[in-house]
């Protein structure tokens, strides 16, 4: 079987990874689950991920790979070329560096489970979850702004003149900031690369937008 790729379409981290898989020329079957009824909380799901989150790849002799992240390095190391990872040392610690402020920096303080609670436990409507968004958002994406456009190894794209793994975080971040209608226009660097990035098939493709079970 191809490789099925267990996943939401407005997920970021599954944005990350169907960018990935696009960019590397990877068929994968594409299997959509609604977080807000569950379907990632089933005994079925939960053998497959016990975090019961998305994405989860799903490989062709039966193994299950969880974390985007995790997944994109295996994808890296199985499917080399073309590479989203610099090839000197210097390189591939910037690009993690960029990528770990939206993946370890970002996304984990304003996925959908963290909002949910603060919803849940704090009482937090809509305008104090979308002010908790904004002011994790704008404090990543300032430092990221200012080392994006002062860096001399800043490209076309975060790295160079090629997407890398800091591109692919980037571009799902900025999809996930559309949820709360974040304007670009305070970070004029990160907007460039982000209408470059939007501008390949292979992300535009991995776009919520674009997805089957989009609504």
């Amino acid at each position: 079987m191809t490789l099925r790729l267990h996943n939401f379409f407005r997920s970021s981290t599954s944005t990350r990874v169907r960018a990935a898989l696009n960019l590397k020329g990877i068929a994968y079957d594409y299997v959509p689950y609604v977080l807000r009824n569950g379907e990632t909380r089933t005994p079925e799901y939960l053998a497959k991920n016990p975090q019961g989150l998305v994405p989860t790849l799903e490989c062709e002799d039966g193994t299950f790979l969880t974390q985007s992240l995790a997944i994109i390095e295996w994808l890296e190391e199985t499917h080399p070329e073309p590479a989203l990872l610099p090839g000197d040392p210097d390189g591939r610690a910037r690009v993690r560096a960029l990528a770990y402020m939206l993946a370890c920096e970002v996304h984990p303080l304003n996925n959908l489970r963290v909002l949910f609670h603060i919803r849940d436990q704090y009482g937090a409507d809509d305008a104090a979850q979308k002010a908790w968004f904004t002011h994790w958002v704008t404090l990543t994406f300032d430092a990221l702004e200012t080392e994006l456009a002062g860096s001399a190894a800043t490209g076309t794209f975060c790295h160079g003149d090629r997407p890398s793994l800091a591109d692919i975080c980037l571009y799902a971040q900025v999809w996930n900031n559309r949820r709360f209608a974040i304007d670009l226009g305070q970070w004029p660097t990160i907007a460039a690369i982000f209408e470059r990035l939007d501008g390949i098939e292979a992300f535009r493709d991995a776009a919520p937008v674009n997805q089957p079970d989009a609504e």
